[in-house]
């Protein structure tokens, strides 16, 4: 009798944007929140992955289930959430270009696929942005409570996976986090500056207004 049991599935849970512009940082809020509520099966692994573009080709190729979080333009109301999966997400990404980052991870997973090695599950978590043009900026109220029913979905479909989501029984450190600790959602919002003292709406002492 064959007693060997097939190896687990490789599960990368991927988040993509900028957090210093406003919702494109939902991607990325996303993979932070899920670290600090959950803990995973050793074959999950829970990766920030920025604004990286190809440098994310090595995570996506040794992935068998991939699972990507990201701010997506597809003309939806702000905070509306979008679920593409498997072969349709390199062309969903294709549609329209909302940022750099995005341009280049659709240029990721069609290098995957060219490589033939691209994951055989792969799933999309799209949030539609309310404010991208806003930097040293946070998510918008509609994006951040989008995040609840993306992070629901996500621990759904993980645990079909069999990557074992757990509620986490000890916080985390600041070396275990996917963020830096001085990014964390709730200590950046607490410590960044004003919009008006960072003038990050623009400052009429130089601005010309154009009559």
């Amino acid at each position: 009798m064959n007693t060997s049991e097939s190896p687990r599935p490789r599960i990368t849970v991927l988040g993509i944007g900028n957090l210093l512009w406003a919702d494109e940082g939902f991607g990325v809020r996303c993979v932070e929140a899920l670290q600090q509520r959950y803990e995973f099966a050793d074959n999950v692994a829970l990766i920030d992955g920025g604004t990286q573009g190809l440098y994310l080709i090595q995570h996506v190729q040794e992935a068998d289930y991939l699972l990507i979080f990201d701010a997506v333009d597809y003309n939806l109301a702000p905070g509306e959430l979008k679920f593409i999966a498997d072969d349709e997400v390199p062309k969903f990404l294709g549609i329209k270009k909302l940022s750099l980052h995005q341009t280049g991870f659709q240029e990721v997973l069609m290098l995957a696929q060219l490589t033939a090695h691209y994951p055989q599950r792969v799933l999309l978590i799209g949030c539609q942005p309310e404010q991208m043009m806003d930097y040293g900026g946070s998510l918008r109220p509609s994006v951040k409570a989008a995040m609840e029913g993306a992070l629901d979905e996500a621990v759904r479909v993980l645990e079909t996976w069999g990557a074992e989501p757990r509620k986490r029984a000890s916080p985390l450190t600041g070396d275990e986090a996917v963020t830096l600790p001085h990014l964390e959602l709730q200590r950046y919002e607490g410590e960044r500056p004003s919009a008006q003292t960072a003038c990050r709406i623009g400052d009429e002492r130089i601005l010309a207004r154009r009559t």
